[in-house]
């Protein structure tokens, strides 16, 4: 579920799900689409979009981005040593 949390920072679109209807009254144009505010399962960009939102998350709690792998945070408090691994979208 953390993939619908991610914010997309570039307009995407995509085609109107199957069996969806519009309200009564209204009229579709051809080929209608709907512009995505947050991203979805299945979305290339979700996998990304998440990690941006976890590493600026850990960022702001004072936490390094490691230089030998980019997928590695880690924090030093008063002698604590705290690390956190991602490995794709499982810590």
């Amino acid at each position: 579920t953390a993939f619908f949390h991610g914010g997309l920072t570039e307009e995407i679109y995509m085609a109107l799900p199957p069996g969806y209807t519009p309200k009564e009254g209204t009229t579709l144009p051809p080929n209608p689409v709907c512009r995505l505010k947050k991203s979805i399962y299945g979305l290339k960009q979700a996998s990304r979009q998440w990690f941006l939102k976890f590493s600026s998350t850990l960022r702001k709690l004072k936490f390094k981005k490691s230089h030998s792998d980019h997928t590695l945070f880690v924090r030093n408090n008063d002698g604590k040593y705290l690390a956190v691994l991602v490995y794709v979208d499982d810590m």
